[in-house]
């Protein structure tokens, strides 16, 4: 039924515009806006033409899961230039992490942060 079809994932912030700048200024992606029956919508342009929708809710409420993964070649460079522009790392119980915020035990090295509106993105690294 949807073996065709071109899906794509949204999640909700409280502030485009802090959003435009945290996404296409911070992180570096491509992004284009359109308004909506008065509301700025965001749509975020990925590597191999994979599209993520960010929309303004006005009672926004952070997901208390990771949103966004951002799949990297060395972490400890990500996460390195990602303090570099202001970004904070996180830390959560059960998950050994090192001084940088980086879980290496158990998986892919993995670091999460918070979008402007408390959303939970990572970078990782397999192997």
């Amino acid at each position: 039924m949807f073996e065709d079809a071109h899906a794509f994932s949204s999640f909700a912030v409280n502030d485009t515009g802090r959003a435009k700048e945290f996404y296409g200024t911070t992180l570096g992606l491509r992004l284009s806006e359109e308004s909506m029956a008065g509301h700025t919508l965001l749509t975020l342009r990925l590597a191999g033409g994979g599209t993520v929708l960010v929309y303004p809710k006005e009672n926004h409420t952070p997901a208390s899961f990771t949103v966004l993964n951002f799949p990297v070649d060395d972490i400890d460079r990500a996460v390195d230039e990602l303090g570099r522009r202001g970004v904070t790392f996180e830390r959560y119980p059960g998950f050994h992490q090192d001084e940088k915020g980086i879980a290496r035990d158990g998986g892919p090295r993995i670091a999460w942060f918070t979008d402007p509106a408390g959303n939970v993105l990572s970078v990782l690294q397999a192997g």
